[in-house]
């Protein structure tokens, strides 16, 4: 596979990445993360990729994907490689990237690893009440259309038409090492079932494509939030399973509002387009992360 053979010859110098999505405009949680990601970049030294992550055609605009590149630099942060600069392993946005996730999708059919799920949302419905993710995989999968190990499998010439899962191992614990929250554990079954790598529209799952493309980015180090923790456990599945190693990870705190809730890109009122217009300059943004940091993190 593309993605997995380009991962020879990886370099020893630090390769953090962006990963903005352009289906709304960027928030305070987005800055915390950029600026830790370009901040940990910066003191190794290393290279910073921006990866315009538009696989949601539907809500991906590109009035959003020009606000995220001005914004990111308003704030100061300098990439080397990305959509607009170029570099040594694109295309840098994920809606040109297809060949590298059906190049996975094979490997994985082919080991074994995945398959067909005909579970909609709707049928999954009565699984509200057993055991969830807590992330934005949903339900706890109950195994439906998991099939018989060693059970004859159909010949599928793409992913197409249905759904995609990746079988995990039963009652397997995944462990890591986070920079920032120190030791993590996850235990397969129990926190996360058998998850989505395909959609039936056709579309890779964020599990498969960010895999994908940090192995053929050589990514050394993903920066990202405390809800992906989970995200981390499938992902290093995966990687294990294209025959990749893992890049290392450093996990931030949340930033909330008011009401405890994280941020998302329906706080308007706090996008950094609404902040600029408001006058603040990027040291006032700095400022106004440092004052929503819990006092546990702030003192770290």
């Amino acid at each position: 596979m593309e993605a997995v053979d380009s991962l020879r010859g990886v370099p020893d110098s630090y390769r953090g990445r962006l990963a903005p999505s352009p289906t709304g405009l960027l928030h305070l949680g987005h800055a915390s993360t950029f600026l830790t990601t370009d901040e940990r970049a910066r003191a190794s030294g290393g290279t910073l990729v921006l990866r315009n992550e538009n696989l949601d055609i539907q809500r991906s605009r590109s009035e959003f994907y020009d606000a995220m590149l001005e914004d990111l630099a308003w704030l100061g942060i300098h990439w080397q490689e990305g959509p607009d600069v170029g570099g040594p392993y694109g295309p840098y946005s994920q809606s040109e990237r297809r060949p590298h996730y059906l190049g996975a999708w094979r490997t994985l059919l082919d080991a074994g690893f995945v398959y067909p799920c005909r579970c909609s949302r709707k049928d999954l419905a009565p699984a509200v009440s057993a055991p969830q993710d807590n992330d934005d995989e949903g339900p706890l999968y109950p195994g439906t259309c998991r099939p018989v190990v060693g059970e004859a499998r159909r010949e599928y010439a793409n992913p197409a038409g249905t759904n995609w899962r990746f079988r995990v191992p039963d009652g397997e614990e995944v462990e890591f090492a986070d920079h920032h929250f120190r030791r993590q554990r996850f235990t397969t079954g129990t926190d996360f079932g058998d998850f989505l790598v395909w959609r039936r529209d056709d579309v890779p799952s964020y599990q498969l494509a960010c895999v994908v493309d940090d192995i053929a980015m050589r990514i050394t180090e993903v920066v990202r939030g405390a809800d992906l923790l989970r995200s981390t456990a499938r992902q290093i599945l995966l990687y294990r399973a294209l025959g990749a190693k893992p890049p290392e990870w450093y996990h931030c705190p949340l930033i909330t509002d008011a009401t405890g809730q994280r941020l998302a890109k329906r706080h308007d009122a706090l996008s950094i387009r609404a902040l600029r217009v408001q006058g603040k300059q990027p040291d006032d943004i700095r400022r106004m992360l440092r004052s929503m940091q819990p006092a546990e993190e702030a003192a770290l």
